[in-house]
């Protein structure tokens, strides 16, 4: 059990003014695993003054020296790398076969690259007779996800040390854990008080004080459009910068000469991975008509061969959902789907297989028309929707016709080709033949997938006002 019942405000663990706790569930379990403080908007203000105080010494170090502390902090994730990806798979029921890569060694590559780029702080270019320098744009709230809890804390985090900002995290309920485990690390590398600080508790109360708190310079959000636009609004009479991170409903465009086998099984994976639960999974699969029997046979095969069961068995592809009512949600769905029309193929159900977790069986829908709410809304489940096309002007419209734009991907018989279908992608990024996740590329959504990006040089200037001086 993992219970803690302090804050980590001003460089310290102290009591909370909030009354209560949150018990952390196990999905895999349906057990208490843990518990966090239910914090409230006096803990907000604490700790807001806090990096408020801690923000004019913070921003003026040296970027040698913040960067200095990135580097602790990475050799810390790193020697507790292990225990990091116990308590994520503990808290969100991501199977150990994906829990260490995915969710802990990937934001640790993506954090160590910002020892470098905090160096970009000092730079200054000459325009005409003016100088133009970046200054951190302040004090910043982070309100993140359950999905990729630590990976999305990261991704806010490291640009925002390396830029000199100082912080104020809310983590999700559903998966707290590892930001508290995340911020005794910083308290082990003696980060200056106030530069980084913890509240847990529900966002009605925790999220929408940091929201609209008009000491709050910038706010950063991952999770679901609807909440996006909440948060917006309450950032919206102090005018604060808001950088938004929402959802998802990714087309995998396979083309005619792609090599079938290898594309259905990569499309298959992606989604399945996590149990669905991942923004840019490329739920929509766009298949050519004329090998579009063959495909829903590989693509049957290749989900019938992923092994679902206990996050804590190696052998274990899918785990749980992270809780019951993403579990009801997903379910809800496939009512949706069969009602609209489109075939079930196979899963879409709780396994009798377990006794207890929220499990639902990895889901196929064939013969799918891109107008269905199954292919136009974020399922957030392991659930994959089949479309076929006649020709490749059809295959990009449906591609682009959704509310969302976060991610895509496109397998063709060449890279050339397959670039020239990425182009035409309407989305923040575009896999192309299989392609890896990049942490040093900017990572963001078109349309309502949210504005801003994160990662690489582009995620540090979100974290930056640019000033000219005129001389």
């Amino acid at each position: 059990m993992l219970d803690h019942k302090t804050l980590f405000i001003d460089g310290r663990w102290q009591k909370p003014s909030g009354q209560g706790i949150a018990e952390v569930i196990n999905p895999a379990t349906e057990q208490v695993c843990g518990s966090v403080p239910l914090g409230d908007e006096r803990d907000v203000e604490n700790a807001v003054a806090a990096a408020r105080r801690a923000f004019a010494s913070w921003s003026r170090t040296p970027s040698s020296v913040r960067a200095g502390y990135i580097r602790a902090l990475t050799e810390q994730l790193r020697a507790r790398a292990d225990e990091m990806a116990t308590v994520i798979t503990t808290e969100l029921g991501m199977p150990v076969q994906w829990c260490r890569s995915v969710q802990v060694d990937g934001p640790i590559i993506g954090l160590e690259q910002y020892v470098e780029l905090a160096g970009l702080m000092d730079e200054v270019r000459e325009v005409g007779n003016s100088l133009v320098i970046r200054e951190a744009v302040g004090v910043c709230a982070f309100i993140n996800p359950w999905n990729y809890p630590l990976h999305q804390l990261i991704g806010k985090l490291a640009p925002a040390l390396a830029a000199g900002c100082t912080v104020v995290v809310k983590p999700s309920q559903d998966t707290p854990l590892h930001a508290f485990l995340l911020a005794q690390m910083i308290e082990d590398i003696g980060l200056p008080a106030g530069v980084f600080n913890l509240v847990s508790g529900p966002g009605s109360k925790v999220g929408e004080a940091l929201a609209k708190h008009p000491d709050v310079d910038m706010v950063s959000f991952t999770g679901s459009t609807g909440a996006g636009v909440r948060v917006a609004q309450a950032a919206a009479p102090s005018v604060k910068r808001v950088c938004l991170e929402l959802g998802g409903k990714s087309p995998l465009l396979i083309a005619e000469d792609a090599d079938l086998a290898a594309a259905v099984r990569y499309g298959v994976q992606d989604v399945m991975i996590n149990s669905g639960q991942t923004c840019t999974a490329l739920t929509r699969m766009l298949l050519p008509a004329s090998r579009y029997a063959e495909a829903v046979e590989l693509a049957l095969a290749e989900t019938l061969s992923l092994r679902m069961g206990d996050p804590l068995d190696p052998q274990s592809f899918l785990g749980p959902m992270c809780s019951a009512g993403q579990r009801r949600t997903v379910l809800d769905y496939v009512k949706v789907g069969q009602q609209e029309g489109a075939r079930l193929l196979c899963g879409g159900e709780t396994p009798s297989a377990f006794e207890r977790g929220f499990y639902v069986s990895p889901t196929l829908f064939v013969d799918v028309d891109n107008r269905m709410r199954i292919a136009q809304e974020e399922i957030f489940g392991p659930v994959l929707c089949l479309i076929p096309y006649t020709d490749e002007a059809q295959a990009i419209q449906i591609a682009n016709d959704s509310p969302f734009g976060l991610s895509s991907g496109v397998w063709a018989g060449s890279a050339e080709r397959a670039l020239h279908l990425g182009r035409q992608m309407r989305a923040g990024q575009c896999f192309v033949n299989g392609a890896t996740f990049n942490y040093q590329a900017p990572f963001g959504g078109y349309k309502q997938s949210g504005n801003g990006r994160e990662w690489g040089e582009e995620g540090l200037n979100e974290f930056v006002e640019v000033k000219a001086i005129q001389v």
